[in-house]
C-alpha cells in the first residue's frame, strides 16, 4: 500500500534505486540539492538543475514541463550527503502562472524501478509561493527515508537556495532561471482539462499528458485525489478502514510473476549512458487516454460530473481514486456542517446564559426578546450550514448517479448490469468492493467500500445479535443466515476478480449448519474440496494452510522463493470458517491466529462467519485474533470509525439481490476457467 503523506510525516525507503515522480498543472522545473548531516549544500556541483542535470545517484530532467521524473540511486550518492531535497520552481518572466496558489496542487510520488509507489505527498497549502522543497530523502542510521516537506518560498528558487546555506544562492537562482527560460520554448504544457475540479470548489486533477522530451517516457501520476477546495484542506487524507501496511509478497502476489524486468542503470552506474525514464512495463505502449471530458456546465454551475473525473493510468485507476475523492468530500463537508452546528449551539447557549445571568432581564419582554434573538441567530447558522451541505451533497449525488454505472466488475453492486456481461479477467484489479459506506446527513448517497488486492487484512463477518439502526433487534439465526450469504458474496466476489487458477477458497463448516448458504461454492465447483466437517476435517485444513504459510516464509527469508516444493498451490488462499469455535481445540485456535497474523503476507487470508460472544470462554486470547480482522456486518451498522474526522459510517454489506441468478452464473464461469488449468 502506497504511504499517503501529510506534511511533516516520514517513510521508509525499501529500496535505493527510485524513481520521484511529480506531476503538476503547468510546465515547472525539478532540480534537487545535495545536503550533509546538517542539511547545508555546500557549492554549486551539490545542486541538479536544468542547466546541469547529472550528479553522483541523481539526475533531474533538463527543461520545464507539467509532469517530471527524477532518477535516484541512493547507494551511488557521496558518502557525505546525508539528504536530498526536491524542488519545484514556476519559470520567472514568463507568461505563465507566478505562484502556486494559481496552480493545481503539485503531486510528488516516491517509486520503484517498476513503477510501484512507496510514498506520494500532494503539496497543498501554497499561495504567493513560486518555488517549494517538495520532499527530502535523508540518511537515519544508515536507513534512507522519506519526509513530506512542502516548504514554500515566496522569493523564489534564490530564497529557498539560500535557506539551504548555499553561498552563489542568488547566481545560481540567475542561471537556472535562464536555463529555464531557454527551455521553455521547448516545455511540455499541462494538457487541458475542461472536466477536472479546481480550487473553486472542484476536486480532481486529470491525468497528466505524457511528456515526450529528451528527458521524459510517458508518465502519470498514480493514486491520488486532490481534496475539494471549498474549505482549508485537512492536514490528512482520509483512511480506509480497509487498509494497512502490507508485507512481502509471497509467489502468486500480484507483483511477482517470477519474470525478469528489464537491468536499467541508475545515474550512479558506471559506463551508463542517458537513463530510461520510461515504466518497464510500457515503454512499447501508447500514452494513456485522456480522461473523460466533461459536458460544458451552465455559466455560474458547477461542471457536470464525468466518470473517471481523477488521476490515474487507466480507468479503473481514475474510478478508484474518483471513489475515494468522493469518500473525502463526503467526510469533509459533513464535518463541516456538524461544526457548524456545534458553533451555533454553543453560541446560543452561551448567549442564553448571558440573558439569564442578569436578573433584571428574567422576568418582561427583555429577557423574551433575548432569548428570541439568540434562537434567531441560532436558525440563521444552522440553516445556512445546511444550504452549504445540501449543495455539496446534491453535487456528489449527481456525481454518484455517473460513477455507479460506469464502475468495472470488481468495484460494482450485485445489480450493476456490468456483471451480465462478466468474463473472467485475465489480471488482478486493483480492489474490490466489500459493501457501501453512508453517514446519516446524506443517506441519499452511498460510497463504495473499496478493499486494495491482495487483501491486507482478514475479514470477520460478525454473525452476533445485532440492533438495526430503527432500533429493532434482528432474530440470532436471521443474522448467522445472513452471514453466510455475506461472506459466500464475498468469496464469490474475490474468485470472480482473480483469473482462473490464481484463488483458491477453503470451507470450514465443523457442524454442517452452513450447507444451504454454501451451496452455491459447492455446486458451482469452485472450492478447493468439499467444505471440512467435525473437529477433524478442521484439524486437516488448518494444517495445510499452516505448512504453506511456513513453506513460503522459509523461501522468502531465504531468496529462493521459486525453491517451493512442485505441488505446492501458489495461488491465493482464502479460508472462510463457520460457526466458530464449534470444532476447535486449542491447537486449533493457535493455528487459526497464526494464520490470521502470519498468512496475508505470504497470500493465505482468513474470512470467519462467527459471533465474539460465543468465544468468550477464551478470555483475552482471541483478542489480537478479533483485533487483527476488518469487523464487518450482514446488516446495516454504524461501526466503522473514520481515523480522519472522527466520523461513524454506516456500513451496509453487498449482497446479491433476492431472486437474482447472477451470483451462478459468474460462478458458473469462474470454475469453467479452472477446468483446463486443473487437469
Amino acid at each position: 500500500m502506497t504511504a499517503e503523506l501529510t506534511r511533516g510525516q516520514n517513510h521508509p525507503l525499501p529500496r535505493a534505486r527510485l524513481e520521484i515522480r511529480v506531476s503538476a498543472g503547468t510546465p515547472i522545473v525539478a532540480g534537487a540539492t545535495l545536503g550533509d548531516e546538517n542539511g547545508k549544500v555546500h557549492g554549486v556541483e551539490w545542486v541538479a538543475h536544468p542547466g546541469s542535470p547529472t550528479l553522483p545517484g541523481l539526475e533531474v530532467s533538463r527543461q520545464a514541463a507539467a509532469d517530471h521524473r527524477l532518477a535516484v540511486d541512493l547507494e551511488a550518492v557521496p558518502d557525505a550527503v546525508h539528504r536530498v531535497s526536491v524542488l519545484l520552481a514556476l519559470p520567472a518572466g514568463g507568461t505563465g502562472p507566478a505562484r502556486f496558489g494559481a496552480v493545481a496542487a503539485p503531486f510528488v510520488a516516491v517509486t520503484g524501478l517498476d513503477g510501484g509507489e512507496v510514498a506520494s505527498y500532494t503539496i497543498t497549502g501554497l499561495e504567493a509561493e513560486s518555488a517549494v522543497v517538495a520532499l527530502e530523502l535523508y540518511r537515519r542510521q544508515d536507513a534512507w527515508k522519506v519526509r513530506a516537506v512542502g516548504q514554500g518560498y515566496a522569493g523564489g528558487l534564490a530564497e529557498l537556495l539560500t535557506d539551504q546555506n548555499l553561498p552563489q544562492a542568488h547566481e545560481l537562482a540567475g542561471k537556472i532561471q535562464e536555463a529555464m527560460a531557454g527551455g521553455l520554448a521547448r516545455s511540455v504544457p499541462a494538457p487541458p482539462a475542461p472536466g477536472a475540479r479546481t480550487a473553486d470548489g472542484n476536486r480532481s486533477r486529470q491525468a497528466a499528458a505524457p511528456a515526450h522530451g529528451p528527458d521524459h517516457g510517458a508518465t502519470a501520476s498514480q493514486g491520488t485525489t486532490a481534496s475539494q477546495g471549498t474549505g482549508p484542506v485537512p492536514p490528512a487524507s482520509p483512511v480506509s478502514p480497509c487498509d494497512s501496511q502490507p508485507g512481502p509478497q509471497a509467489p502468486g502476489v500480484p507483483g511477482q510473476h517470477g519474470t525478469q524486468q528489464p537491468h536499467r542503470e541508475g545515474p550512479g552506474d558506471s559506463g551508463s549512458g542517458p537513463i530510461d525514464y520510461s515504466h518497464p512495463r510500457r515503454q512499447n505502449a501508447a500514452p494513456p487516454p485522456p480522461p473523460p471530458v466533461a459536458p460544458p456546465a451552465t455559466p455560474g454551475q458547477p461542471a457536470r460530473p464525468v466518470a473517471g473525473d481523477a488521476t490515474g493510468w487507466s480507468m479503473e485507476e481514475r474510478l478508484y481514486n474518483q471513489v475515494w475523492g468522493m469518500f473525502e468530500d463526503l467526510a469533509r463537508t459533513t464535518a463541516a456542517y456538524r461544526s457548524a452546528v456545534d458553533f451555533a449551539d454553543s453560541r446560543m447557549e452561551k448567549e442564553l446564559d448571558q440573558a439569564l445571568s442578569d436578573p433584571r432581564s428574567r422576568i418582561g419582554g427583555q429577557g423574551d426578546a433575548a432569548r428570541e434573538a439568540a434562537r434567531a441567530r441560532h436558525a440563521q447558522l444552522v440553516s445556512q450550514a445546511q444550504e452549504v451541505l445540501d449543495r455539496d451533497v446534491a453535487q456528489l449525488a449527481a456525481e454518484a448517479e455517473v460513477v455507479e454505472p460506469a464502475l468495472p466488475a470488481a468495484y460494482a453492486r450485485w445489480d450493476n448490469p456490468v456483471w451480465h456481461a462478466y468474463r473472467v479477467p485475465m489480471e488482478i484489479p486493483m480492489a474490490l468492493r466489500l459493501g457501501d459506506l453512508h453517514l446519516p446527513e446524506s443517506p441519499r448517497i452511498s460510497i463504495p467500500l473499496l478493499a486494495r488486492l491482495p487483501l491486507e487484512r482478514g475479514l470477520w463477518i460478525d454473525s452476533g445479535r445485532s440492533t438495526s439502526l430503527d432500533g429493532s433487534f434482528t432474530d440470532s439465526h436471521e443474522v448467522r443466515r445472513l452471514g453466510l450469504d455475506a461472506a459466500v458474496a464475498h468469496a464469490a466476489r474475490l474468485l470472480a476478480v482473480h483469473p482462473a487458477g490464481e484463488f483458491t477458497v477453503h470451507v470450514i463448516d465443523p457442524a454442517g449448519s452452513g450447507a444451504q448458504a454454501l451451496a452455491p461454492l459447492v455446486h458451482s465447483g469452485v472450492l478447493a474440496a468439499p467444505p471440512a466437517l467435525g473437529a477433524a476435517g478442521t484439524a486437516d485444513v488448518l494444517a495445510r494452510l499452516t505448512q504453506r504459510v511456513d513453506l513460503v516464509q522459509m523461501a522468502l527469508r531465504a531468496g529462493a522463493p521459486d525453491a517451493l516444493p512442485p505441488g505446492l498451490d501458489t495461488s491465493q488462499q482464502l479460508l472462510i470458517v463457520n460457526d466458530f469455535p464449534h470444532g476447535f481445540d486449542d491447537r486449533a485456535v493457535n493455528q487459526l491466529r497464526y494464520l490470521a497474523d502470519e498468512g496475508p503476507t505470504v497470500g493465505v487470508h482468513l474470512m470467519m462467519v462467527a459471533d465474539r460472544e460465543e468465544s468468550a470462554g477464551y478470555g483475552p486470547l482471541l483478542d489480537p485474533l478479533w483485533r487483527s480482522l476488518l469487523r464487518l456486518t450482514p446488516v446495516a451498522d454504524d461501526h466503522l470509525a473514520d481515523p480522519w474526522v472522527g466520523h461513524a459510517w454506516t456500513y451496509e454489506p453487498s449482497l446479491v439481490p433476492p431472486g437474482s441468478q447472477v451470483l451462478q452464473q459468474v460462478l458458473a464461469q469462474v470454475a469453467a476457467a479452472r477446468r483446463p488449468r486443473e487437469r
